[in-house]
């Protein structure tokens, strides 16, 4: 659904304007309705709203006796918000999200098939580095990774 990288300009009231190939696509899929919400490594995530549904479903369904999972489920629900496409294609990040992810006027909007990630365009160009030479000899890959051919 949602593939590429775009860098955007937030304006100076803290929203972004969603790149013009996938409004379309949302407005048919969710009526420009989303939720943004945090992820463990600094970024935001944009979830168009039937997918978060599907993801709050499976985040409140897990057995919450273990701290770790508390914690998923305090940050990925406690800091959602939903937020509505406007008439310019635009949405507005809340500032408790912006200073989450450490997001200044520079950001960088991945597609992830069902969702976005929205990254401090420094912050993703560090965690280009860091993938680049973390990867420099393949015998730390996580078994998921050993069979996967691209």
């Amino acid at each position: 659904m949602f593939l590429g990288g775009s860098s955007i300009n937030l304006d100076a009231k803290g929203r972004l304007a969603l790149p013009t190939r996938y409004r379309a696509m949302l407005v048919e899929h969710c009526q420009g309705r989303m939720v943004l919400s945090v992820q463990k490594d600094g970024c935001l995530l944009l979830y168009p709203y039937p997918e978060w549904q599907e993801i709050e479903r499976k985040i409140t369904m897990l057995p919450n006796q273990d701290r770790r999972v508390r914690q998923l489920q305090r940050m990925m629900l406690g800091y959602a918000t939903e937020v509505e496409m406007d008439g310019q294609g635009r949405i507005l990040i809340a500032p408790r999200l912006r200073l989450f992810a450490k997001l200044d006027k520079r950001v960088e909007l991945l597609g992830q098939g069902n969702k976005f990630e929205i990254f401090n365009e420094a912050m993703l160009d560090q965690e280009c580095e860091d993938w680049k030479n973390d990867h420099q000899d393949d015998k730390d890959l996580p078994d998921a990774l050993d069979n996967l051919s691209l």
